[in-house]
């Protein structure tokens, strides 16, 4: 017999999608519900907030008092949808043939509300271990929020024994993602009129064979790095995703700028990988200072989500197993917090509803059959006695 979804639980669904947190929004209005839906409860939340307090993160531990605790973890905020061609309006949270629609809805606010629709659950639960919601900000931008998240833990003195991730797998565990590296490289030349190039350092050239060593580094993976089956693409990706420069055709550019990323296999180094880029750009500035002693270039982190490796004999992957009712595991190609929970020491595994085809995209949806797993998976974790 399939699992049924709660009226509840797509109810507060539905009214998180209808939320507009777009990362360059604030996600206090999501925050602040989640809070007072927990403080009915009984329940205390810590709450981290960015620089400015217009965004925060929410911790919160049903069962206090017990020894340890499983983290949920979701992030609140969403990419937008500018350009895009939708049938429905994005935050409409409309229900139509057993989907709900709406930007977020698969990626990954229904997760979170059927978390918190089940918060009484793990409340009056009797099992030996504690329930931590943790629900962070600006994820989609580089995962930002769950580092404060995390130092703050720590500092409280909450050790869990355990991380589920639940972005959008179909429900099957996943072990495995790349990590997300992206820098800004910014180049400094001379302009001059164009008919007198010897007097000049051109940035859009010297940008321009940094990027080729991108590309070079990009087709060396493919062709030499070992494999990593079970990945769609089995290596390491580099790619330049912005470029912009130059102000007319006849003079020659003094600034240009490019953007561009790596996504490392869990086995590979991307640090490594930017010390390559960096190393290579230095050996070009000797000649370009030789005309401009200000001449040269500047990199500038965006963003370092690392890889995530776990294991299908990890007691948290056999957990989520259990919880889902699947016998299989799986790698996803998309990046997670899932990296930093596992580097702060807390094993992790990626389980949730919905497909990450469908994420990001024009009608965004997650199907009810796939809640109402979820739905599931979270009555069994409130049940369940034992990691692994």
């Amino acid at each position: 017999m399939s699992p049924t979804l709660s009226p509840q639980s797509l109810a507060l669904a539905q009214t998180l999608v209808r939320m507009n947190t777009v990362s360059a929004n604030s996600n206090l209005q999501l925050i602040d519900l989640a809070q007072s839906h927990l403080a009915a409860l009984g329940v205390k939340s810590r709450i981290t907030y960015n620089a400015e307090r217009t965004k925060a993160n929410l911790f919160a531990t049903l069962g206090e008092g017990k020894p340890a605790g499983v983290i949920v973890s979701g992030h609140t905020d969403t990419v937008p949808w500018d350009g895009q061609d939708w049938s429905v309006d994005p935050l409409s949270a409309t229900v139509q043939n057993e989907r709900l629609y709406g930007r977020g809805s698969a990626d990954m606010k229904s997760f979170i509300a059927i978390a918190l629709s089940n918060a009484r659950r793990f409340l009056e639960s009797d099992s030996p271990f504690a329930v931590h919601f943790a629900f962070s900000y600006e994820e989609e931008i580089g995962c930002f929020g769950v580092k404060e998240l995390i130092a703050d833990m720590r500092d409280a003195g909450i050790k869990p024994l355990a991380c589920i991730v639940g972005e959008p797998t179909s429900m099957v565990p996943a072990i495995a993602h790349k990590g997300v590296y992206r820098y800004r490289c910014c180049v400094r030349g001379k302009e001059a009129h164009s008919s007198l190039t010897p007097k000049s350092v051109n940035a859009i050239e010297m940008a321009a064979r940094v990027v080729g060593k991108v590309r070079d580094m990009a087709e060396g993976f493919e062709r030499s790095e070992p494999r990593y089956e079970g990945f769609d693409v089995p290596f390491s990706t580099a790619s330049v995703g912005q470029f912009h420069g130059g102000i007319a055709d006849n003079v020659v550019p003094r600034d240009a700028e490019f953007r561009y990323e790596f996504r490392d296999l869990p086995t590979a180094d991307a640090k490594r990988m930017q010390a390559d880029v960096r190393a290579y750009a230095e050996g070009l500035e000797p000649a370009m200072k030789k005309v401009a002693p200000d001449a040269g270039f500047s990199f500038e982190t965006i963003c370092e989500i690392p890889s995530f490796l776990g294991a299908a004999t990890d007691p948290v992957t056999l957990l989520a197993q259990r919880l889902a009712g699947e016998d299989r595991t799986t790698l996803v190609a998309f990046g997670t917090e899932a990296g930093l929970f596992k580097n702060a020491g807390i094993p992790t595994v990626v389980c949730g509803p919905g497909s990450i085809e469908q994420a990001h995209q024009p009608d965004e949806f997650v199907s009810l059959e796939q809640l109402a797993r979820c739905e599931l998976f979270m009555e069994r974790l409130a049940t369940s006695h034992t990691i692994g």
